[in-house]
């Protein structure tokens, strides 16, 4: 009878050890604590020098009282046709004519060879010393256009950058000097991947010229070419040395781009959330170029 209640109350529990993480767990967290030490600094770098500013950026233009004085400002909106004729004439110009030259520098010469060499020679040069050369054989009668036009011919030349349309167009002509020969390279290693036996084929269907160009390289290379051009609208719509440097916008402003009179207003008229607000004026524009850029690279890779 002594013994039933001990009976009943069954075999005594065992006392549960405390469990011991694993090694592999041991080493998994560990790899995660020297991976964050390594993130912390490139992470404090990043919200330092792009988040912060550019979080700053937009506070200080979030005011709609500025985009009321960008409009009501005379030179705003000349400046924004000013940067959309830069930017939709000199990429597209600049695109088409790199893809038509890098044809012709694919031939297999010698001195084309040697052309290339010399018409790669803008894109090497840095830009600031190449705009500052056209701005001196621009200006006045001392300038060496001026002087070879009054030598060649025995005629007057314009005054350049005294008027709007003129002092744009020596901008955006000194922008394609100096950018077309690097999208020339990359349309040219683009066509050295293209196999030659595609255009055997077309050959022998008769596809010769312009029409081999037409139905066989432009197809092959319009993924790459829309890309290319996207990439090229982002790069020219913040272009500030060009115009800076070339026409610096005169005259009285009417050659400046959105880049040069955010300047103007910043260090001239010293109101730089005006200036701040007149760059990123151009957001409508770059954002829906950005989302089309991202989707291209998402949906598709850049095949030829």
């Amino acid at each position: 009878m002594s013994t039933q209640p001990l009976t009943a109350a069954g075999p005594p529990l065992a006392m549960k050890e405390p469990r011991r993480p694993s090694r592999r767990g041991q080493s998994r967290a560990a790899e995660v604590k020297w991976g964050m030490a390594f993130v912390a600094p490139y992470a404090a770098v990043f919200l330092a020098l792009v988040i912060y500013p550019y979080g700053y950026v937009l506070w200080m233009a979030s005011d709609p009282a500025l985009y009321a004085d960008l409009v009501r400002d005379r030179l705003f909106l000349p400046t924004l046709v000013n940067t959309l004729l830069f930017v939709g004439v000199g990429v597209n110009l600049k695109m088409f004519l790199a893809l038509v030259l890098s044809g012709f520098f694919l031939r297999p010469r010698r001195w084309i060879r040697i052309l290339l060499a010399i018409y790669v020679l803008p894109w090497a040069l840095a830009a600031a010393q190449t705009c500052l050369s056209f701005h001196w054989m621009l200006i006045g009668e001392q300038g060496l256009v001026d002087g070879l036009l009054r030598e060649l011919f025995g005629i007057d030349g314009p005054i350049w950058f005294n008027g709007r349309w003129l002092g744009l167009g020596c901008d955006i002509a000194v922008y394609l000097w100096k950018w077309m020969p690097f999208w020339t390279l990359i349309f040219l290693a683009a066509r050295m991947t293209i196999p030659r036996d595609i255009y055997d084929a077309a050959e022998v269907d008769g596809a010769t010229g312009v029409r081999r160009f037409v139905h066989v390289t432009f197809p092959l290379l319009a993924n790459l070419y829309l890309i290319c051009t996207l990439l090229s609208v982002l790069w020219a719509l913040g272009d500030f040395t060009t115009v800076y440097l070339v026409s610096n916008g005169g005259p009285a402003g009417l050659t400046n781009v959105l880049a040069t009179l955010g300047y103007d207003y910043a260090f001239n008229l010293e109101r730089p959330a005006l200036a701040i607000a007149a760059v990123i004026s151009v957001l409508p524009i770059l954002i829906p170029i950005a989302v089309v850029l991202m989707r291209r690279f998402q949906t598709s890779a850049v095949q030829l």
